[in-house]
């Protein structure tokens, strides 16, 4: 099995490796170097026909294929992610231009973890069952929907990737994914591992392409039955504008604005170190990143002072130096749109603590995207700034007198993905906690995952939860069955 970086990317259809039907390639742009190092299907209309039709053969079997060797299947593609650990964290940092010790750290060890863990759990997926004394019995049945859709985002690869296939495909279903474009290299190297895993040729076809061309027919097609999408906001409404009226389950996990709300008699040292890395973590580009922190005032002076000086410590560069803390921003889109939010913040009378600019690479870096750590202070929590998304290396900080004002500023957001609360205070900690508009919640820790919990959001960040028996329950049908005695 070679899982080397090829010049030509291909789809995964059918059980085969091939090109895009029309011929058309994009542009694969390493972000630390700015160099183009591959080439990426434009896929579009007939690419998902062709892969529709390659799952809708493979359900009939892989729906009635025993779960013990659906779980043999998976697992043996979680042992080869991990068996093949520098291959993929290469292509996940040259794709992505976070640190490679992030990718082997993070990104890879997750991509494999989410595989056992669904091939493992639907070996233990039960349902119920209800008597109804000497009159009935009632039980579930959980069954496959079918040909499923799943479309995930750049800043987790693999990781995320995995995360929406793996429980569809322990579940029964086949599956027809894109990958962001901006980021195919260790889906199609997934395509590859799933080769040599034997899984059966239809039951997971991968298609690289844009939106419009490829992401908006695999929603709309008539016989992709459900649709799990991580991503912007902005393209979840699209997606539920097209799924709803043709009847579609879909999940939908979107952006987030989190605040992270630290109290006087927090762990300072724990806290400090956290706050840091929940920060600044994959240059800010987690959908977790806590990026308005809230602290109280009796200690908002000290926390500013440490907090810029940890900061100013995090060293900017080539993603392959282990030195580097921070890499490239992923895409020169996305550069541009963190710049512009920065301008944006000092438009609105933003005071910088801390960066706001970009970053000169040096060496095979020169033309890197880099932007430096931003910690931005004064604005105003309704302003545009504290209420849209960046997904950069930017946060603001903000002060609070009192429990209930910390609360007010919490929940200010229309987003409600995740929180963090610092403070040795159980009780109140407890209180905080039950009362943020938030689908998660960490309380002295932050990026803590257990896969058997729900994950997902409130508000604008999002519909449904994924994670545990919620995703193994969203891509199955309940059916009741009443046996009269």
């Amino acid at each position: 099995m070679n899982l080397t970086a090829p010049a030509h990317i291909q789809n995964y259809i059918g059980g085969n490796l091939q090109a895009p039907l029309s011929g058309k390639y994009m542009d694969n742009i390493n972000p630390a170097t700015g160099e183009v190092y591959s080439l990426t299907p434009d896929s579009d209309a007939l690419d998902v026909e062709a892969a529709v039709a390659a799952a809708k053969a493979a359900f009939p079997v892989w729906s009635t294929t025993p779960v013990e060797e659906r779980f043999k299947i998976l697992n043996r593609i979680a042992q080869l992610i991990d068996d093949n650990m520098d291959a993929l964290a290469l292509a996940e940092t040259n794709d992505n231009g976070k640190p490679l010790w992030l990718s082997k750290r993070v990104d890879i060890p997750r991509a494999s973890s989410n595989f056992r863990f669904f091939a493992t759990g639907i070996m233990h997926f039960s349902t119920d069952s209800h008597s109804m004394e000497d009159k009935a019995i009632n039980y579930t049945l959980r069954q496959p929907i079918g040909v499923v859709g799943c479309i995930s985002p750049w800043n987790l690869p693999l990781y995320l990737f995995t995360w929406k296939i793996a429980p569809a495909l322990a579940a029964g279903n086949c599956v027809v994914a894109k990958p962001s474009e901006v980021t195919p290299m260790t889906s199609y190297m997934l395509s590859i591992i799933c080769q040599e895993a034997g899984l059966p040729a239809g039951v997971l076809n991968i298609l690289h392409g844009n939106g419009p061309n490829c992401g908006s027919v695999i929603v709309a097609h008539p016989h992709i039955k459900a649709i799990s999408f991580t991503g912007s906001t902005r393209a979840g409404k699209d997606i539920a504008a097209t799924a709803a009226p043709m009847f579609k389950k879909i999940s939908l996990e979107l952006g987030g604005k989190n605040p992270n709300i630290i109290f006087a008699d927090a762990n300072w040292s724990k806290m400090m170190s956290t706050t840091i890395q929940s920060s600044f973590s994959n240059q800010g580009q987690i959908c977790l990143c806590g990026s308005r922190i809230l602290v109280e005032e009796s200690i908002y002076e000290q926390f500013k002072a440490e907090f810029i000086a940890r900061a100013q410590k995090l060293t900017v560069g080539d993603p392959l130096e282990d030195s580097s803390k921070q890499g490239a921003i992923v895409s020169k889109l996305h550069y541009d749109k963190v710049l512009g939010c920065i301008e944006l913040a000092k438009q609105e009378g933003g005071k910088m603590l801390l960066g706001g600019h970009a970053v000169k690479g040096t060496g095979r870096c020169a033309n890197g995207l880099f932007i430096a750590p931003t910690i931005i202070e004064g604005l105003g929590a309704s302003c545009r700034t504290n209420m849209e998304e960046i997904f950069g290396p930017v946060v603001t900080l903000q002060s609070f007198k009192t429990e209930e004002e910390a609360l007010e500023l919490a929940n200010t957001s229309d987003y409600g993905l995740s929180a963090t609360i610092w403070t040795q205070d159980v009780s109140r900690a407890n209180r905080v906690a039950a009362k943020v508009h938030s689908g998660i919640i960490w309380v002295n820790c932050w990026l803590l995952r257990d896969l058997r919990t729900p994950f997902g959001g409130f508000k604008n960040s999002g519909v449904g939860r994924e994670g545990g028996w919620d995703a193994l329950r969203f891509f199955t049908e309940p059916k009741n069955v009443c046996i009269e005695l």
